[in-house]
């Protein structure tokens, strides 16, 4: 009997034994990922005030879908000559990183760039947008410019007609898209560009899979109504946001990027990091306090969704001390970079649509990097108003563009009207995926208020200062104690007034009598 019961005991802990080593090692790889994370955490404080006043270099740190190309084309290359802006920033680094030798770099690079880059020299800018549309945002332009592949890029009203330069297959496409070039030399290709160097190929391939598994009869037609859910055409948006390279790129995007974490960063313990964060999310708190940290020391933090205000208030904060500057540089150097400006400047012209023709190239959109538009003695004001100008011109463009694209995956049309439709249940679930975003976005909204408040109060002192309002009018005491001065000098001027006239019917009394007697 004891013999049996040793036996079974035995047993169950050879039963046990895979289970608690297991748990032992889920442990040890927990305490490897903590010891990991707050290592780099510790090493990415920084003790800096924040910003205030712009310095030498400009680091426009371009979060992916939230209008930064906007900000890029109708305000920086306003401000920033030809000379001035850092070469091909946007694909890849081609200048010194220690002496740069220009005055600003635009680019999708995470704010690890900013270990390469002289620090005390060099100010940061960003622009956030809510983290729900923001993955939205993603997965739309990401089949907007795939579906560009599943057309030959010089299509024309005929072949489309004949439906002769359709791409038969991916290896097609990979074909042509390799020898097409960028219009100029200042242009750069979205497949050059993190994170669309990743996400474009991924779903272009998924595109031609399905196209090819209809043609076989593989995928029933999807039920019309809801375009985030089109399987037969392109991949549905809840495939999308489970799948592996959408847990490596874009949730959490904009913390990982802040935080300088991405698959593309500078820095050699990131991957490990961006590993155990994955792995074991609650250390995701301490990338989330250093990118929030990171935000409180930028000199301008703006958002997507309140454009207007974030557009002036980078007018005032950024575009006015840029104009600044200008204003004291010689004239001489002024005109021959302000010639400069037009001579490299890089004509955006609005897209002719023709039904059913792609005239964008399949390896999608281009990102210049010229300079178009003189600073001379421009103020804040009209560079607003040129903004305004631009974006109409840029949206328009964009618009037309798109409209061309979606007409490649038909039925699929991707609009506000449709984002409405998707199910609750998707939503929260890309709540859950996006957490550490939605509370950096919270953060930034605070930090953007403080920047209002600051401003309005700057901007108040600036118009005292002018004397165009009165201080007297500044506060309910000064109404009070101008109030009490006025109201004597009325009541002594209504008597005086009073007594006038009554000196007046007096005299011409007196006068009427004496005429009678």
């Amino acid at each position: 009997m004891e013999l049996m019961r040793r036996s079974l005991l035995v047993c169950l802990l050879l039963i046990l034994l895979p289970f608690v080593i297991q748990v032992s090692s889920i442990d040890d790889n927990y305490v490897q990922c903590e010891r990991a994370v707050n290592k780099w955490a510790e090493s990415s404080n920084e003790n800096v005030n924040k910003e205030d006043k712009l310095r030498d270099l400009l680091f426009f740190l371009h979060i992916p879908r939230t209008g930064g190309r906007a900000y890029y084309q109708c305000f920086l290359r306003k401000l920033y000559s030809f000379d001035q802006e850092c070469p091909r920033s946007y694909d890849k680094i081609r200048f010194d990183l220690r002496k740069p030798n220009c005055n600003i770099v635009v680019s999708h690079d995470d704010y690890s760039l900013m270990s390469k880059l002289p620090r005390d020299k060099t100010s940061v800018v960003t622009i956030l947008r809510d983290p729900i549309e923001c993955v939205f945002s993603m997965y739309e332009f990401a089949v907007d410019v795939a579906a560009r592949s599943l057309v030959h890029p010089n299509l024309t009203s005929v072949d489309v007609a004949a439906r002769s330069l359709v791409h038969p297959n991916l290896t097609s496409a990979l074909q042509t898209s390799s020898g097409v070039k960028p219009r100029s030399s200042r242009m750069v290709s979205t497949l050059d560009i993190w994170p669309w160097k990743y996400l474009v190929p991924w779903i272009r391939e998924d595109l031609f899979v399905r196209r090819e598994a209809r043609r076989l009869g593989k995928l029933k037609r999807s039920v019309l109504g809801d375009a985030y859910n089109t399987k037969d055409v392109v991949m549905p948006l809840h495939e999308f946001i489970n799948h592996p390279i959408a847990h490596e790129i874009i949730h959490n995007g904009a913390t990982f990027q802040v935080a300088g974490l991405t698959n593309s960063s500078y820095l050699d313990d990131a991957l490990e990091v961006r590993h155990c964060v994955r792995k074991h999310p609650s250390l995701g708190q301490l990338v989330l306090e250093v990118a929030k940290g990171r935000l409180d020391q930028m000199l301008y933090v703006g958002f997507t969704e309140d454009h207007e205000k974030s557009a002036r208030m980078f007018a005032r904060i950024v575009g006015a001390q840029v104009l600044s500057r200008s204003k004291s540089t010689p004239d001489s150097q002024l005109k021959s970079t302000d010639q400069a400006n037009v001579e490299s400047s890089v004509k955006v012209e609005p897209v002719k649509a023709v039904e059913g023709i792609n005239h964008t190239t399949s390896m999608a959109d281009e990102v210049s990097t010229a300079t178009s538009s003189p600073k001379g003695t421009m103020t804040a004001e009209q560079l607003m108003r040129m903004h305004e100008d631009c974006i109409e011109n840029s949206q328009n463009v964009q618009k037309a563009r798109r409209t061309m694209s979606l007409k490649q995956i038909s039925p699929v049309n991707f609009t506000k009207e449709a984002r409405g439709l998707v199910p609750d249940s998707l939503l929260k679930e890309i709540k859950i995926l996006n957490s550490l975003d939605i509370e950096l976005y919270g953060h930034a909204q605070s930090i953007f208020l403080q920047q209002q408040i600051l401003m309005n109060d700057l901007e108040k002192q600036n118009q005292l200062l002018a004397g165009q309002i009165s201080a007297e009018i500044d506060s309910p005491r000064n109404i009070l104690l101008l109030s009490m001065t006025l109201v004597p000098v009325v009541l002594v001027s209504v008597v005086v007034m009073l007594r006038r006239n009554l000196c007046c019917i007096n005299f011409f009394h007196v006068a009427k009598l004496k005429k009678l007697g």
